[in-house]
């Protein structure tokens, strides 16, 4: 890896945040945070580490799906503010070393948009064929479905025409046909309209289900290639901005997200989440054995290099679950939400962490320890950097998108509205602003937020992390994750503990020159000695982390 190559491709040791306009600061005390608020939040962000922001929906919306079900992808949801107000973000952003990506939601419009209310007039309309349409039902059931609480089949008879529309989320939602070339151009028209706007690239939600191939009574299943599909959109938004990225929702085995990777080529996503990797995670949190991440590690396949696994333990929808087996799904219930209401779908918990984790901030530092260390791009939610909890009060997956907790004061700084008119109610009890909020801890040197500040600060300092391979070191202490990152001659040695108990190890971490020790780059323990084929027996606390880097004479352990 060279210096240069970070810039050219700057997602592999990003830092991306993840936040909601709506919940996250709000400027003119109408208890809906909005787009100036945020702009007003920028020296925040800078001052965290964060290099990229990722913005959830803020176009025109019915208000069906928190924001996912768009009326207009070319506007600001009036509430939110305006495209000038957008334009002013990303310069403010962009000053301060912030680049902006969006969320993409083309899967599907609103039922509202104006292309459907067109196209449900009648079958020869001209937007007819911007969405799937089927002249009898198609077999469909509860498995299909991605919200099972609400729908039971991904089709919906239209009255008027007498046909059913395919959606595979709500039923006001329905899927674009993205095979037709005229959605096609619709979709490369809306990403250039951004990308002119200054956006660095775009998050992309629902990705198998946007690059499908359809099936149904009358359709052609060999007349459209999804995978050719993205790669031309790739294509296109880097012919538009050279650098641009794709961030891609793909809740998929491994063997199918390299596929939606662009193989070995890499022409298609840059970024995808590692869904199997967090689930992984969970499980070993929930039976305090390090064996389910070392095994999903393991089974990582090889990227291109210019691809990039991006490592979250935390998004905005449910914490889904859905790739363990029955059984591993029930152990990470019973530990981390064992009450019905806190679970979702059968599949996932509505929780965060620091709840799940009972507020045991040795733990929750364990966690980010992790992820930050392993080889990838870490994503955090907004919140997770001070330890914000859920809000069960509030249904479904909306319970972790409460209003950002700035202070202790009324409606932790978010608003001055009445807290009637908040867009959503605060956690309660330890979780209040009272208790967990950014001012405060900024002020503390020993608070997560100062934990998570050091942190990203030596994952910036050591850009190797984003670009390294993966080594799994073996040995006989089961709650101890060992991995070793390497690129080129660089290493990193992390130890992660997920026992209470302290565990004894005994590595071999390869040939190393005469006299290399490693150094802990993140809580300045002694430096270890090291032999020169690199054997070594470590003490490692219960729920504790450590990073060590393979310091040879000379050699400084990070810029």
């Amino acid at each position: 890896m060279k210096l240069s190559q970070t810039g050219d491709v700057w997602w592999k040791s990003a830092v991306i945040y993840c936040a909601d306009v709506e919940t996250f600061s709000d400027s003119n005390g109408d208890g809906i945070g909005d787009l100036h608020g945020m702009t007003q939040r920028i020296e925040y962000l800078a001052d965290l580490g964060v290099t990229v922001l990722w913005l959830m929906p803020f176009y025109p919306t019915a208000g069906r799906d928190d924001g996912y079900d768009i009326t207009d992808f070319y506007g600001v949801d009036p509430r939110l503010g305006t495209l000038g107000d957008f334009v002013e973000l990303v310069r403010t952003a962009r000053s301060r070393g912030i680049r902006v990506i969006v969320d993409f939601v083309m899967n599907h419009t609103s039922d509202q948009h104006p292309w459907f209310k067109s196209a449900r007039r009648s079958v020869d309309d001209a937007y007819r064929q911007h969405y799937v349409w089927s002249a009898r039902k198609p077999p469909s059931g509860k498995k299909e479905v991605v919200f099972p609480d609400k729908e039971d089949s991904i089709w919906q008879l239209d009255e008027k025409t007498g046909e059913w529309f395919l959606h595979h989320f709500y039923k006001t939602q329905p899927d674009l046909n993205v095979a037709n070339p005229a959605v096609q151009e619709e979709i490369s028209r809306t990403l250039g309209f951004w990308l002119e706007l200054g956006v660095a690239g775009f998050r992309i939600d629902a990705v198998p289900f946007m690059f499908s191939n359809d099936t149904y009574p009358g359709s052609e299943p060999d007349g459209f290639n999804p995978q050719r599909y993205l790669g031309d959109v790739r294509d296109f938004v880097v012919r538009r901005v050279g650098d641009a990225a794709l961030l891609g929702e793909v809740n998929l085995p491994y063997p199918q997200q390299k596929d939606f990777f662009g193989g070995d080529d890499g022409d298609g996503l840059n970024l995808q989440f590692d869904f199997i990797g967090m689930q992984a995670v969970y499980l070993s949190l929930a039976r305090e054995d390090a064996t389910p991440i070392a095994t999903a590690l393991r089974q990582r396949p090889e990227l291109d290099i210019t691809s990039q696994w991006a490592n979250f333990v935390r998004n905005h929808d449910e914490l889904t679950l859905d790739k363990l087996s029955d059984t591993e799904r029930q152990e990470v219930f019973a530990a981390f939400g064992p009450d019905p209401d806190m679970q979702l779908f059968g599949r996932g918990l509505r929780r965060r962490l620091p709840t799940m984790l009972g507020g045991d901030e040795r733990r929750l530092r364990l966690v980010y320890s992790l992820m930050f260390s392993l080889p990838g791009t870490p994503v955090l939610f907004y919140g997770e950097e001070i330890g914000m909890g859920e809000n069960l009060d509030i249904e479904g997956r909306l319970s972790v998108r409460t209003p950002m907790q700035w202070d202790a004061g009324p409606n932790g700084g978010f608003s001055t509205a009445p807290q009637r008119r908040l867009t959503r109610p605060q956690p309660s009890g330890l979780s209040s602003p009272e208790h967990v909020n950014a001012q405060a801890q900024r002020q503390d040197p020993g608070s997560l937020w100062s934990f998570m500040r050091t942190i990203i600060r030596r994952y910036r300092q050591m850009p190797q992390i984003g670009w390294s391979d993966v080594e799994v070191l073996d040995h006989d202490s089961p709650s101890l994750l060992a991995h070793l990152c390497r690129c080129d001659d660089w290493r990193m040695l992390a130890l992660h503990n997920f026992a209470a108990d302290d565990a004894m190890v005994t590595l071999e971490l390869g040939e190393v020159p005469e006299g290399s020790v490693l150094r802990d780059v993140l809580d300045g323990r002694d430096d270890v000695p090291l032999d020169r084929a690199g054997r070594v027996e470590l003490r490692v606390d219960g729920h504790q982390g450590q990073w060590l880097r393979v310091v040879a004479p000379g050699e400084q352990a990070y810029a």
